[in-house]
């Protein structure tokens, strides 16, 4: 079934048509999700309370054309607001940090899976040492693909600006890999 015909189905209260859509694109809000805050259980909370926005506000979106564009624009203020409300609020005693990411092997051979795991493992742990917005531009332009002139119309900044942000949260991540031991032996 096409995206079209989906959303319209979704729109009459069809559940199964629903079910489908969040099986879609549910990879995606919860790493988005999982890209702002770094953690398991924060980013699922976060993918359900992104797909309860989209439920109450799908009537909203009639272009299937801008449909994923608008769901990521939905994921991202959930997790900001999220993140505003836990700097408001900090925890009252240090939470552990769950460095254990489970993620789907790749291949069948159980080296190569560890040593990508391990990449993405340096890698989250680098963007957690990046400044909110270099981390969010790497999160929406290099980890989810979004064009830049919707990364620019989504933060209300010149398309200039997210170029050169782009540019220096790229240097920025290599230089928290580096820091963190992930030096040349992350390439191949």
């Amino acid at each position: 079934m096409d995206l079209p015909e989906l959303l319209q189905r979704c729109r009459t209260g069809d559940e199964l048509a629903w079910e489908t859509l969040v099986r879609a694109y549910q990879g995606r809000i919860y790493g988005i999700a999982y890209g702002y805050v770094g953690t398991t259980e924060e980013a699922r909370d976060l993918a359900q309370e992104v797909f309860v926005r989209i439920y109450r506000k799908l009537h909203t979106c009639r272009d299937p054309e801008r449909f994923l564009p608008w769901m990521v624009r939905i994921t991202r203020g959930v997790c900001v607001d999220h993140l505003r409300r836990v700097k408001a609020r900090p925890p009252a005693h240090d939470v552990p940090v769950d460095e254990d990411i489970h993620l789907a092997a790749d291949g069948p051979d159980p080296e190569q899976s560890a040593m990508l795991n391990a990449r993405k493992r340096l890698i989250y742990r680098a963007l957690r040492m990046l400044s909110a917005i270099n981390r969010e531009i790497i999160v929406l332009k290099e980890m989810q693909g979004m064009p830049q002139e919707e990364i620019a119309s989504m933060l209300r900044v010149p398309l200039g600006t997210v170029k050169s942000r782009a540019n220096r949260a790229r240097i920025e991540l290599a230089k928290a890999v580096v820091t963190l031991g992930g030096g040349p032996e992350l390439q191949e």
